[in-house]
């Protein structure tokens, strides 16, 4: 991108107001969707007829749309004008939320899902850039926290939000909520937003078409392994193994080609960066512990606790208000020249104790009170690893290069969040099944404790007018859904001890990279 006056598209007084209005909404409305259709699954099955695998395609579609746009949308805006290609966004995630509302069969969802994906993966990554251009220099630390706030609060807004729509309307208006908020985010980038002035554009045959293909194949096959992997027994399924050899031998294609093409889609040679190669898996943990928690209290509040939807969402609100509340602090810190390592180092710490103290909590009837506290520490701690993360990746890097080393942490951020839902769902069943054999073995029914139990259930059923069998048959169930509960809170006590010493084992990682500037540019903050 070569840009005349690097002045030129920063915006005073009420024009910065609205273009940040602009940013926030889009990226939340992106970031949202992400998250707001895992509460209405059920429902969607329901009315449209669908099996649980089919209606599983609801958010893949949406995740491999994302994870393909993401990285290509730097090139995407030179070609066509940032604002044309924001605005065209917009306009197709839009139109797409609209239709998949109107949606008569769950492939015909699928299908406008995919394209609402490919609208909304370039909200998050524009709306950045957008955002950072429009402020001066001294104030964009500021603008950049605000923007952090709605990436880290989208996911769990998404939850709650959907629980309410759900529970008191229909889940089609999960998408008809986004079609005005759409309309009014086109006029005012129409009125509002500026482009800046590129270079040459490509023509139609110097474009990558080939590097665009594998990259789609690399990355839609990866997105698709990671979310249907555990449902369909991982590698003992054959499509699995075909969509696995594809996404290797797509990233090893992708690679040849964008390291000897004359007009990359993605410029790889930023990777010489020996902090954005660092900074790329920080980010990647961050975006697994991010999505993998946001996951990992709802399932567990729902399935264990019998908590609705709403509620399970709403329990981390507090976490991302204390997130929310964190960044502009971060911000100043970052602007007077705090070592992001250190803060860094601070958040997998804070994240670590967030975990540790998760695992102790945990029964098969914890209280909300008791939970609160350890959310909280969780909200210090993404707000700690957040911007720092991001800009000692770049901190090292200049010009142009910072655009394409802000696509790659945004994508790893959330291949990371789809590693770590991966990863946790086939733990939950694994380590369920393995705590349900170890407290089985230990039921000894000759043991007075086992029996006077057993007894005192079919008493019980006795007395609603079971007969002797029928009453015993349901008392061993009874034993049989306790048993399963208990294996539950177990294995969800393990995945949150193991997920707190991965982010333990980062923090060598953290203190190998160079410090770059001492005092961070903080336009280079948050992609």
């Amino acid at each position: 991108m070569i840009q005349n006056d690097p002045d030129a598209l920063v915006e005073y007084g009420f024009r910065r107001v609205i273009i940040t209005v602009i940013a926030v909404l889009c990226s939340l409305l992106e970031i949202v969707d992400t998250t707001i259709v895992n509460v209405a699954l059920n429902n969607m099955r329901g009315s449209l007829g669908a099996t649980l695998t089919d209606v599983a395609w609801v958010i893949t579609a949406y995740a491999i749309a994302n994870v393909i746009i993401i990285p290509m949308t730097s090139w995407l805006s030179q070609q066509f004008g940032r604002r044309n290609y924001f605005t065209a966004s917009i306009i197709i995630f839009t139109v797409a939320s609209f239709m998949c509302g109107n949606a008569t069969n769950i492939w015909e969802l699928v299908i406008f899902r995919f394209i609402q994906g490919l609208g909304g993966g370039a909200l998050l990554v524009t709306a950045q850039t957008m955002l950072t251009e429009s402020y001066p220099i001294a104030k964009r630390g500021m603008a950049q926290a605000i923007y952090g706030m709605g990436v880290i609060m989208g996911p769990t807004l998404g939850p709650p939000l959907g629980g309410y729509i759900t529970d008191n309307y229909s889940w089609p208006y999960i998408f008809y909520i986004n079609v005005p908020l759409g309309i009014i985010a086109t006029v005012l980038t129409i009125l509002y937003v500026k482009s800046p002035k590129y270079g040459e554009k490509l023509k139609a045959s110097q474009v990558d078409w080939l590097g665009i293909f594998y990259l789609s194949a690399f990355i839609g096959s990866l997105q698709y392994v990671l979310e249907h992997g555990q449902q369909d027994d991982w590698f003992n399924n054959n499509t699995i193994i075909t969509l696995s050899l594809i996404s290797l031998f797509g990233f090893v294609l992708f690679l040849q080609r964008e390291m000897t093409y004359k007009y990359p889609i993605v410029n790889l040679k930023v990777f010489r960066d020996t902090n954005l190669r660092v900074g790329t898996i920080m980010a990647f943990i961050l975006g697994f512990g991010l999505y993998a928690s946001t996951f990992l209290i709802p399932i567990y509040t729902q399935s264990v606790l019998r908590w609705s939807a709403t509620d399970a969402g709403l329990l981390l609100i507090p976490s991302s208000l204390m997130t929310g509340f964190m960044m502009p602090i971060v911000g100043k810190l970052i602007q007077r020249g705090v070592s992001q390592k250190y803060m860094i180092t601070a958040g997998f710490l804070a994240f670590f104790a967030f975990t540790f103290w998760m695992s102790r909590i945990l029964t098969p009837d914890t209280g909300e009170e008791f939970m609160y506290w350890p959310l909280v520490l969780r909200g210090v701690g993404l707000g700690l690893l957040f911007v720092p993360i991001t800009s000692l990746s770049l901190s090292t890097l200049k010009g142009k290069e910072i655009g394409d080393g802000a696509a790659f942490t945004g994508m790893m951020r959330q291949l990371g969040g789809s590693f770590g839902i991966a990863i946790i769902t086939t733990f939950i069943a694994r380590f369920s099944q393995q705590h349900r054999v170890d407290l089985v073995s230990k039921l000894d029914k000759t043991k007075f404790v086992v029996q006077n139990q057993i007894t005192m259930l079919q008493k019980g059923f006795m007395a609603k007018g079971y007969t002797f069998n029928q009453a015993m048959d349901k008392a061993n169930q009874v034993l049989e859904i306790k048993v399963m509960r208990q294996a539950s809170v177990l294995s969800f006590m393990d995945i949150f001890m193991y997920l707190g010493i991965v982010f333990l084992l980062c923090i060598p990682i953290v203190l190998i990279m160079k410090t770059g500037k001492s005092k961070m540019d903080p336009s280079e903050m948050m992609h």
